[in-house]
């Protein structure tokens, strides 16, 4: 299984700790790692009637900036254990962040998207970055891995994942989930997070509960059922009765879990991530 990981930054600790933790999740798999920073000028945006052209000297200086930061990265890099099977290339390029990752993604065919909950400009008061949430809400080629904040890695062996089975699966969007899994002998905890406190699943929540244990067939799992109304709490009580390592979201818009990475909610609902969470998508 060979992979091509994209690792924004924007040179904080955060998104350094989210590489660490890519090198060590992908320790002993063949991977292409493409390390991505977006630059641009300072009071300008995209938008802008008039932004700096390249040979400006404003354009110049925050290109300088931005591949003078790559290259104390990669120096830093270089202190790590060697690993041959991984591999590192860099893109530097003038552009909004959200954009700049799109690019890249269909652009070098990436499998996985691996960023910090947080950049150099993260608040205390916000749960996730905005462009952690930007990426989930407009990226769908690819899953999306969020680490937090001074996270370190460990084996993935007790992951989450919580569904309603109000929508049917299908392989192809579990498939990272499942190959995770399968890289660490993790168990995939699957916990029906019932909003009406009584289990009972009606009769097409059944069949997408049952598809999803025929799809899961072959791959440790367990199925849980979790009573709750503040979906955050629920989840974080489970993570640490199980001391579960990664939460699994199917990104689906307009489902409840939604509303778990939804950032005018986040807050709201009170999920406050302790451990990696993995963003899958449904197309």
């Amino acid at each position: 299984m060979d992979k091509r990981i994209l690792l924004p930054t924007d040179y904080s600790k955060n998104a350094f700790n989210a590489i660490k933790y890519a090198l060590g999740l992908y320790a002993n798999v063949q991977c292409d790692f493409y390390i991505l920073n977006a630059y641009q000028v300072s009071g300008y945006t995209l938008e802008s009637m008039r932004v700096p052209e390249e040979g400006e000297p404003l354009y110049e200086a925050a290109k300088k900036e931005s591949e003078e930061g790559m290259e104390r990265l990669l120096q830093i890099l270089k202190l790590q254990p060697e690993n041959h099977k991984h591999r590192f290339h860099t893109i530097c390029t003038f552009n909004s962040f959200v954009e700049a990752v799109d690019h890249a993604v269909r652009k070098n065919d990436i499998d996985a998207i691996v960023m910090g909950t947080k950049g150099v400009t993260g608040s205390m008061t916000m749960i996730f970055g905005t462009n952690t949430v930007r990426v989930m809400e407009q990226i769908k080629q690819c899953p999306v891995i969020a680490v937090p904040n001074d996270y370190l890695f460990v084996p993935p062996k007790e992951i989450v994942f919580p569904t309603d089975f109000r929508n049917s699966f299908q392989k192809k969007e579990i498939r990272d989930l499942m190959e995770i899994a399968n890289l660490y002998g993790s168990r995939i905890n699957v916990v029906h997070m019932d909003r009406d406190k009584d289990g009972a699943l009606s009769e097409s929540e059944a069949a997408n509960k049952k598809l999803l244990e025929d799809i899961l067939d072959g791959t440790d799992y367990e199925m849980h059922f979790l009573p709750t109304v503040k979906l955050g709490k629920g989840i974080e009580i489970f993570l640490e009765s199980i001391r579960g390592d990664m939460v699994a979201f199917l990104n689906r818009k307009h489902t409840f879990l939604w509303t778990v990475l939804s950032n005018p909610l986040v807050k709201e609902i009170g999920y406050d991530p302790k451990v990696p969470i993995l963003e899958l998508n449904d197309n």
